[in-house]
C-alpha cells in the first residue's frame, strides 16, 4: 500500500512542478538553516564532555563584591593550591592549571636553531590526569611530569616540532633559558575544550615560591579540583565559608574577596569568568539561537499549509472519485501525508547539500576557532529522522485533513470552496510570518546602528595609524630599549613611541587596592597602568590639570582619571595634583588628571586609572606614524625589531584592528540576525505567494463578474491586495512591542548605546510593505487581467 501510495505521489509531484519546486525550495532552506544552527548549538553544547569523573570535576574561582559592585575572576591566588589539599577534606585530587607564554627553540644535533616559534604553555602537576581523561600515545602519566624540566606535547606540537610522535620522545627544546626533557605524547585535544593544553610543563619547573600573597590573584592561574564520591558541592559549603574567613576575612584582604566552587560542565556557558580557551556562550545564546531554528522550521511547515491548501481545490475531483470509488477518509489522509513526506524527504537531502557547503563559511565566521562536521556526531542522524518526521506531521497534518474531508458530490462537480475559518486559520499563520520576519528585521537594523555607533564614537584617545609591538622582557632585552627607540625615531615616518603596559582600551591592564592622602581605600580597586612619559602625548589623551610626570627609570609621579576622583568626590582636579597615591606597593604623587577614556569595551562603564611610569612592566611599544607612510614604516620597524632582538620573534598589531577584536560576540551576532533575517524573509514571500494563488483561485469567478460590470484592473488589484495589506499592519502590531523588549534588552548590554528611537521600526515596516506588495500586486495582475470568458463559460 505505501508504495503505491508513493507512486501515487510522485505522479502528482511531478505533474505540479512549480508547486512541488516552491515547496521544495522553501523546505530545503528552513531545514538547512536549522541543521546549521543544530550542529553549531551541538558542538557548542559538546564543550568539556567525554571526562568519565566530568559530575565531579569543579574549579575555584575568585569573587569581590566592592561596596555593591561585584567582580569575577577564573583566577586564584597560587597559595590557595596547597591550602585547600591541607584544609578541605571533601577533595579527592587537586591540580593548578597555570598558562604562560613564550619562544620555544628547536635544535638540530648540530645544534643549529631550525625551529623559532612563540607558543602558549601550561604548567600543571601528575594529578591533573588523575582528574581529567588524557589518552598517552608514549610516555607514562603518573611519571611524565614528575621531575621539574619535563614537559609533554600534543601529537600536532610533536609533528611540529619534531616530525612525528616517535621521534620527540627523550628530546629536548629550550623554553625561554630553560632546557626541557619531552617525557610524553598525549592525544590531541579537541577543540571544544575549555583547556587548550598542547604544550603541558610540570609545575615543578614554574617558580612558584614567589606567588605568596592571597589577594594577588591572577586569572591565568587555575585550580581543579576532583570532589570525592557521593560529595556535592553543597556539601562543601561550610567547610569552603570556613576557608574564605581564615584567609581573607581574618586577614582583612579588601573587597570582600572569596572562593567558590565552578563546575566544568558551567565554564564554557559562564561569560562571568571566561576559560583558557576564551570561547564561551550563554544560555540565553543557545536558547535565542535555538528560537531561530524552530522559527525557520514554523515558516517553512506554514508555507506548505499555504501551498498544499492553495492547489487543494485543483485536487477536488481527484478526492470524489477517490471516495466514489470506496476509500475511506483515512486512506487519503494517509496518501496526503505521504506525498509530504515525499517533499520532505527531497528538502532534506538538498539540505544536506546545503548544509555541506555552508559549514566551512560558519567555521569563517568564527575565525576557525569552531570545528563543524555535518556527520561527525551520530546524533545528527536522529535529529534529521525527527526533523522530517515533526514536519511531515506539522506541515502535511491539516492540508490532508482538510482534503480528504471535501463531500464526494461537490468535489466531482467541482462545486468545492475552503470554508472562512480554513481562510482564517491561514491568515494567523500569514501574521505569524510576518511577525517573526519584522522582528528580525528590525533586531538587524539595531545591531547594525549600535555596531556602527561603537566604530565611530570617540574614546578620548586617538588609535589612528598606531601599531603595537610586542617588546622581549627578559633583562639583556630590556638594556636595548633605550637604543631601540631612538633608532625607532629616526624612520621616515615615526612620529613618536612609547614604552607601555597595553594600549589604553586593554584587558590587560592589572588593578589593585590603593590608598589615597594617607587613607586606605576599600569601596574599589584601581587599575594600574604602567607606561613611560610620552603615553599621553602619544594616544592624544588630554590633561585637564596639572601635568605628566617626568623621564624616569624610577616612579617619580601618576596621572590618574576624571573618573578616579568622581569616586573619590573630588570636584575640583587641582585639589588632588600633588596628593600622595599608593597603589601596587608603590608610592607617588599625583602629577596630573586626564580627560577620561574608554579603557575597556563599550560595553563596560570606564575605569579608575592611574598611569605612572614602571621600567620593568613594558611589554609594548606603541609606535605613532604618519598614515600616509604605514606600509613603509611597518616594513622598517620589522626590520629594525629583527635586527634588535633576533632570537625573539617580531608580533604587531595596529590599535585599530585589535580594538575590533572586543567586539567580535557582537559582529557574530549581527552576522547571524542578517543570515536569519534574509531566510526567513526568502522563505516568508514564498509562502505569502502561495496565499496570493489560493485567494486568486477562490476568487477568480468574483474578479471575472466585477470585470464585467466594469471594474478597472487597478480597481481589481486592490481589492486583491487590501486583505494582504491589513494582515501586514496587523502583523507590525503585534511586532512592534516584541522587538521593542528584545532589542531594549540587548541595548541594555552596553554601558555606551545609541538612543532607540522610532526609525528602525518605521524603515522595517516599510520594508515588509513593499516586499509585501511586489508579491503579491504580480499574481493579483495576472489574475485581474485574466479572461472573464474563461472563468464564466460554464455558468
Amino acid at each position: 500500500m505505501f508504495r503505491l501510495n508513493l507512486k501515487i505521489a510522485w505522479r502528482h509531484l511531478w505533474k505540479n512542478k512549480t508547486y512541488t519546486l516552491i515547496n521544495i525550495t522553501g523546505l530545503s532552506i528552513g531545514i538547512a538553516g536549522c541543521m546549521l544552527l543544530f550542529v553549531f548549538l551541538n558542538y557548542q553544547l559538546s564543550f568539556d564532555k567525554g571526562h568519565k569523573n566530568g559530575d565531579r570535576i569543579y574549579r575555584f574561582v575568585t569573587h569581590w563584591n566592592y561596596s555593591g559592585t561585584e567582580d569575577y575572576s577564573k583566577g586564584i591566588p597560587l597559595p590557595l593550591v596547597q591550602a585547600v589539599k591541607d584544609e578541605i577534606s571533601g577533595l579527592d585530587k587537586v591540580t593548578p592549571v597555570i598558562g604562560r607564554g613564550g619562544i620555544i627553540y628547536i635544535k638540530d644535533e648540530s645544534g643549529k636553531i631550525v625551529l623559532k616559534t612563540r607558543e602558549s604553555v601550561y604548567y600543571t602537576d601528575p594529578e591533573f590526569f588523575e582528574i581529567f581523561d588524557l589518552p598517552f600515545n608514549a610516555g607514562n602519566q603518573k611519571l611524565a611530569l614528575s621531575e621539574p624540566n619535563t614537559v609533554i606535547l600534543s601529537e600536532n606540537m610533536a609533528k611540529k616540532f619534531y616530525g612525528s610522535t616517535d621521534n620527540a620522545m627523550g628530546k629536548s627544546f629550550l623554553f625561554g633559558k630553560i632546557n626541557l626533557l619531552v617525557t610524553g605524547v598525549f592525544k590531541d585535544i579537541p577543540k571544544n575544550s575549555s583547556l587548550p593544553l598542547e604544550i603541558v610543563i610540570s609545575y615543578e619547573t614554574f617558580n612558584s615560591k614567589k606567588f605568596i600573597n592571597w589577594d594577588g590573584v591572577n586569572s591565568a592561574m587555575e585550580c581543579y579540583v576532583l570532589l570525592k564520591k557521593g560529595l556535592t558541592p553543597a556539601d562543601l559549603e561550610a567547610p569552603i565559608a570556613r576557608f574564605n574567613k581564615n584567609h581573607y576575612q581574618n586577614q582583612q584582604i579588601l573587597g570582600n574577596q572569596e572562593n567558590k566552587l565552578q563546575s566544568l560542565a558551567d565554564i564554557h556557558f559562564n561569560d562571568k569568568y571566561g576559560s583558557f580557551a576564551e570561547s564561551s556562550i550563554t544560555r540565553k545564546e543557545i536558547y535565542g539561537l535555538s528560537l531561530i531554528g524552530l522559527f525557520l522550521i514554523l515558516t517553512a511547515c506554514i508555507n506548505f499549509i499555504n501551498l498544499a491548501t492553495a492547489q487543494a481545490v485543483n485536487r477536488s475531483k481527484e478526492v470524489g472519485v477517490r471516495k466514489v470509488m470506496g476509500s475511506e477518509r483515512k486512506q487519503l489522509v494517509i496518501q496526503f501525508l505521504t506525498e509530504t513526506f515525499s517533499i520532505t524527504l527531497i528538502a532534506l537531502l538538498i539540505a544536506c547539500v546545503i548544509t555541506e557547503l555552508s559549514l566551512p563559511a560558519m567555521e569563517n565566521l568564527f575565525k576557525g576557532k569552531v570545528e563543524l562536521s555535518l556527520f561527525s556526531d551520530p546524533i545528527i542522524f536522529l535529529f534529521m529522522a525527527v526533523l522530517v518526521i515533526t514536519i511531515s506531521f506539522l506541515a502535511g497534518f491539516y492540508p490532508a485533513v482538510v482534503i480528504s474531508n471535501f463531500n464526494p458530490v461537490l468535489a466531482i462537480k467541482n462545486k468545492i470552496s475552503i470554508n472562512s475559518n480554513g481562510l482564517n486559520l491561514r491568515k494567523v499563520l500569514v501574521i505569524f510570518q510576518f511577525s517573526i520576519s519584522i522582528i528580525l528585521i528590525i533586531g538587524t537594523l539595531v545591531i547594525m546602528k549600535q555596531m556602527k555607533y561603537l566604530r565611530e564614537k570617540p574614546l578620548g584617545f586617538n588609535p589612528d595609524a598606531v601599531a603595537l609591538v610586542n617588546l622581549p622582557s627578559d633583562s639583556l632585552s630590556q638594556l636595548k630599549y633605550s637604543s631601540f627607540k631612538e633608532r625607532l625615531l629616526k624612520i621616515t615616518g615615526i612620529e613618536n613611541v612609547s614604552f607601555c603596559q597595553g594600549a589604553p582600551l586593554s584587558n590587560d591592564i592589572t588593578t589593585s587596592d590603593f590608598s589615597y592622602d594617607g587613607k586606605k581605600n576599600q569601596d574599589f580597586e584601581l587599575r594600574n597602568s604602567k607606561a613611560d612619559e610620552n603615553y599621553i602625548e602619544l594616544f592624544g589623551l588630554k590633561l585637564i590639570a596639572g601635568k605628566v610626570f617626568k623621564k624616569s627609570d624610577t616612579i617619580n609621579g601618576c596621572v590618574v582619571n576624571e573618573t578616579f576622583l568622581k569616586k573619590m568626590n573630588i570636584s575640583d582636579p587641582e585639589q588632588a595634583i600633588g596628593k600622595e597615591l599608593i597603589t601596587n606597593g608603590y608610592k607617588m604623587p599625583i602629577t596630573g588628571v586626564v580627560k577620561d577614556y574608554n579603557d575597556l569595551s563599550l560595553q563596560q562603564n570606564i575605569s579608575p586609572i592611574a598611569i605612572y611610569p614602571q621600567k620593568g612592566e613594558y611589554y609594548t611599544a606603541a609606535i605613532k606614524m604618519n598614515s600616509l607612510e604605514l606600509m613603509q614604516s611597518m616594513k622598517d620597524i620589522e626590520s629594525l625589531w629583527n635586527e634588535n632582538y633576533p632570537n625573539s620573534i617580531y608580533n604587531v598589531n595596529l590599535l585599530n584592528d585589535e580594538m575590533q577584536n572586543y567586539y567580535e560576540n557582537e559582529r557574530i551576532t549581527g552576522m547571524i540576525f542578517n543570515i536569519s533575517t534574509m531566510v526567513i524573509l526568502s522563505i516568508s514571500f514564498i509562502g505569502l505567494f502561495g496565499l496570493i494563488s489560493f485567494v486568486a483561485v477562490q476568487r477568480t469567478k468574483e474578479v471575472a463578474i466585477r470585470k464585467v460590470l466594469g471594474a478597472s484592473t487597478t480597481e481589481l488589484v486592490n481589492m486583491l491586495n487590501s486583505s494582504f495589506m491589513t494582515m501586514v499592519l496587523i502583523a507590525n502590531v503585534l511586532a512592534w512591542p516584541l522587538a521593542y523588549l528584545f532589542v531594549s534588552h540587548w541595548l541594555s548590554g552596553f554601558a555606551y548605546r545609541i538612543q532607540l528611537n522610532i526609525w528602525p521600526f518605521c524603515f522595517a515596516s516599510l520594508i515588509s510593505v513593499l516586499i509585501t506588495l511586489l508579491t503579491i500586486s504580480i499574481k493579483s495582475y495576472q489574475t485581474a487581467k485574466g479572461n472573464p470568458v474563461r472563468a464564466l463559460k460554464y455558468e
